[in-house]
């Protein structure tokens, strides 16, 4: 058994610090987590005390969009559709390293070919690789042509797209990702327009449920978003109501958010490090749409479509940033980003809040998170299902909101 005794501790984001608290680990999972006098004393086994002075300590952090097998920097797609599936694994298992130094103990990866990212997955879970919890999507179920078309999920009917969902059931994937819109990434697939019929997305989500697996949806444009809502898919991703004019919330419709909150749809918006970017091209277009997505009851959680164009895996941090540089405030920015997230993948029963039965997923910091989010880009200590992780040195660092950006979601 471990003893994690520390200055603070926040069990959840809603949840009150606790001063001079610990949180008692064995193996994967925590025992009891609370103030220290408070903790079981009849141990078997006396624990080992790891004390972290006055840092606090919190749950692990979730990113709810990852690439692995982008590498963030200015080309990915061109060097993803160069490399053999070896390189990709390799590159896949760095950016994986990349977020657990982040903070990052769980993610969601929505996009990878050949089933590699559930190849990342087992060597991660079995203890062979450093990395988060890792929940899958494998290939974008896309027309021939369509959105990342180049990652294998290429589908023309129904049919196919049933039988394409099949498959990644078979293959091990978590959940289905279908690119409901065109993106930003794909030459002749534009993010405004949708890509697939009402009845083409009803057989996706159908089948999906049918078989137990969960259904991300890529949409940027309006008409896309509202298919995807109506096909009652389980999240939105990016979600940024892109007009034909090309400019983010151009098209941005109240009405459709109601119907993404009377339906219990999860959005990730997708803020990064090209925040900044976006509000000096788009204006308050930014704010309108989060703040819009906010104020009519949408669930927002926190992604940040890592290994996008100059998107780095560290980043993580700067997407909090930009929730808060939007207006939502620091306790529901620490809830899209533990336990509402750890809920919209299902994977909250084990992750989210730090309590007994769950799997020890913490990080700490130095610094109160609720009243400064930048603490979090100095993560000294992560620990992923019990295993301890000292974050390494990489190239992002605080401030990286700032940084140059390209044009977004894409």
């Amino acid at each position: 058994m471990r003893l994690y005794q520390t200055g603070a501790l926040l069990t959840g984001a809603h949840s009150e610090l606790i001063p001079r608290a610990g949180v008692l680990v064995d193996g994967p999972r925590i025992i009891a987590a609370g103030p220290v006098d408070s903790l079981p004393a009849d141990h078997v086994i006396p624990p080992d005390v790891v004390d972290l002075g006055d840092l606090t300590v919190m749950p692990g952090l979730v990113d709810a969009h990852v690439h692995l097998g982008f590498d963030g920097g200015p080309g990915p797609v061109a060097r993803m559709k160069a490399e053999t599936d070896s390189e990709q694994l390799i590159l896949m298992l760095r950016s994986a390293r990349e977020l657990l130094s982040a903070g990052v103990t769980t993610a969601r990866d929505l996009g990878a070919r050949s089933f590699l990212d559930v190849a990342v997955r087992t060597a991660i879970a079995s203890g062979m690789a450093d990395g988060p919890r890792l929940v899958t999507a494998a290939r974008p179920l896309t027309p021939t042509g369509g959105h990342c078309w180049f990652m294998g999920g290429e589908c023309d009917s129904p049919d196919e797209l049933r039988r394409m969902v099949r498959l990644h059931h078979k293959m091990g994937a978590d959940f289905v990702k279908v690119m409901s819109t065109g993106g930003f990434m794909t030459e002749g697939a534009p993010p405004w327009s949708a890509q697939f019929s009402p009845a083409e997305l009803d057989a996706v989500v159908t089948e999906a449920h049918r078989l137990g697996q969960r259904v991300a949806a890529h949409a940027h444009g309006r008409p896309g978003i509202a298919q995807a809502v109506a096909a009652r898919v389980d999240t939105i991703e990016h979600c940024s109501f892109a007009g034909p004019d090309r400019k983010y919330g151009s098209d941005f419709d109240p009405a459709v958010v109601d119907e993404i909150a009377a339906a219990g749809i999860y959005v990730c918006p997708t803020m990064n490090v090209h925040a900044l970017t976006m509000r000096d091209r788009f204006g308050d277009a930014l704010d309108k749409v989060i703040m819009g997505l906010y104020s009519g009851g949408a669930q927002i959680i926190a992604g940040t479509d890592a290994g996008i164009d100059n998107c780095p895996h560290g980043a993580y941090v700067s997407g909090l940033e930009a929730l808060a540089m939007v207006g939502l405030p620091a306790v529901e920015i620490l809830d899209a980003a533990t336990l509402r997230a750890a809920r919209a993948l299902g994977v909250d029963d084990r992750t989210g809040t730090l309590e007994p039965g769950k799997d020890a997923d913490l990080i700490a910091v130095r610094g109160d998170p609720r009243s400064d989010l930048s603490v979090l880009h100095h993560v000294e200590l992560v620990v992923a299902r019990g295993a301890e992780h000292r974050p390494a040195r990489h190239r992002v660092q605080a401030g990286a909101l700032a940084a140059p950006a390209g044009p977004g979601p894409r």
